[in-house]
């Protein structure tokens, strides 16, 4: 980084934020945009560097925020494949890191893990600002938990070796940092105790959806591919979130309990995506279950709004019983009733919204799946709630709150933005007159007003037959609840 003190920006007043995020791109991952958002309209300055979706620029300015990509690692495999991709990725990082202090500027680093790498980019960047640079960690994954639930208690030279190497990354990451947003308060506690932080040194960020944009549109009856119910899974697809147990679960509906009413559709992409197709058509399920790939906006709400329940696999190990599942929480948001396993923080998050089966019970998770299905009555009250709990507790809005508050104590409030949105907004218009409701792709919206519309649309997820439909060309902006 030599001659990084000549490129920094003179104007110490400025407000400017540099988000490093390695393992998904952005804005596919939603609570990065999310923080991304918040502090745009909160009028601060926003770049990110990330790795390249398919099809992505190597530089783009999206929503205000600037978005600096460059082309991702081959897929790892082994230790030396990881230790590879985050040597590659923290370096295609710090090069990209120069040039957004030459075009855009920084005063905030925030790094998102996984990995706990980038601590050391932020001691250069103290070091070649005087110290000027602010840090802040953004705790996404508690990797040594990442790694007893892949691999068990480590065993063995080298196994305790990259164990050790994990822990001490995240102690010198919570050593660098000069505040710590943790998504829980189980991952406060890591940082309160492992990490020794002070109280006021963390402050907890919850991944809530924000519920004024995600929320149930009428949903596509082809979605459910001739099947009466329709069961979905939304998120990524590694080693430690359980799809193959969602497969194996199907397959046990299917063909051991003689059930062919259901139809699986699996939104997302991982590591284990290949791997995954193929458990699908060893076990027979190819024409109950729908692989869709990456995700956008218009497809979560289309599949979320015509789903029947959303299904939460993760099983229980280290990492999954003390993380935030943003998906239980997005399934809420869009009034579909849960099956998870009895998790701790997914029982934070669901509430009553839930069905909790017992980990590792396939056949449990089958049959409670089918009960769930059975009971219509069942399956309304558990909308309802799970739409009610998603806005008025787990809504993002107080957390943006939260988050813009953590970068306000730490250089100041920039003056703010007019508030733009990038997910399908409300009608605000039709919203306080007679008429139907609608999204920004035209789609009909559940009105939310009260609980009756609600509760007709979510048996069959269809908007009464008396509810007109929308004109053409109607115009959107946002509108809350």
């Amino acid at each position: 980084m030599t001659g990084a003190r000549q490129i920094v920006p003179l104007d110490t007043t400025a407000k400017r934020v540099l988000i490093v995020v390695q393992n998904l791109p952005v804005p596919l991952d939603r609570r990065v945009w999310l923080e991304c958002r918040a502090l745009y309209d909160a009028g601060f300055d926003v770049s990110v560097i990330c790795p390249k979706g398919p099809g992505d620029p190597s530089y783009a300015v999206l929503d205000g925020v600037h978005l600096f990509k460059y082309q991702p690692a081959p897929p790892a495999r082994g230790f030396l494949g990881f230790a590879w991709e985050f040597f590659y990725s923290w370096l295609r990082t710090a090069m990209l890191s120069i040039r957004v202090q030459r075009r855009v500027g920084f005063d905030v680093l925030q790094a998102c893990n996984p990995p706990d790498t980038y601590w050391l980019l932020a001691k250069l960047w103290k070091l070649a600002t005087g110290g000027r640079i602010t840090f802040v960690y953004d705790q996404h994954d508690l990797n040594p938990e990442v790694f007893l639930s892949r691999f068990g208690t480590p065993r063995g030279i080298i196994k305790r070796a990259q164990y050790a190497m994990l822990c001490w990354l995240e102690r010198r990451t919570y050593a660098t940092a000069d505040h710590v947003i943790a998504t829980n308060e189980s991952y406060r506690q890591a940082a309160l105790t492992r990490g020794n932080r002070r109280a006021d040194e963390v402050t907890v960020v919850r991944s809530g959806p924000d519920t004024a944009r995600m929320r149930p549109i009428e949903g596509r009856p082809e979605l459910r591919r001739g099947r009466r119910y329709l069961a979905c899974y939304l998120g990524i697809m590694g080693p430690q979130d359980g799809v193959d147990v969602a497969l194996r679960a199907l397959a046990h509906y299917v063909y051991e309990m003689g059930r062919s009413d259901l139809h699986l559709a699996l939104l997302g992409f991982g590591d284990c995506f290949d791997e995954l197709r193929s458990l699908a058509d060893e076990l027979k399920l190819n024409d109950y279950v729908t692989f869709t790939g990456r995700a956008d906006a218009r497809m979560i709400s289309e599949y979320l709004s015509s789903a029947d329940i959303g299904i939460s696999p993760d099983p229980l190990n280290p990492l999954n019983d003390v993380s935030t599942m943003n998906k239980t929480m997005e399934y809420m948001a869009f009034a579909l009733p849960v099956v998870a396993f009895d998790l701790k923080e997914t029982r934070v998050s669901a509430g009553d919204a839930a069905v909790y089966v017992t980990p590792g019970d396939v056949a449990g998770f089958a049959k409670t799946i089918a009960m769930l299905l059975d009971d219509e009555e069942s399956r309304v009250r558990m909308a309802l709630a799970a739409r009610a709990r998603a806005a008025a507790v787990l809504d993002w809005e107080p957390q943006r709150r939260a988050y813009v508050g953590v970068f306000t104590r730490l250089i100041g409030t920039p003056l703010p933005r007019k508030k733009e949105l990038s997910w399908p907004a409300v009608d605000r218009r039709r919203a306080v007159k007679p008429g139907p409701l609608v999204d920004s792709f035209g789609n009909r919206l559940v009105d939310l007003r009260g609980h009756h519309e609600l509760a007709l649309y979510v048996p069959l997820r269809k908007l009464p037959e008396d509810s007109p439909a929308p004109s053409a060309g109607e115009a959107d902006v946002d509108a809350h609840e």
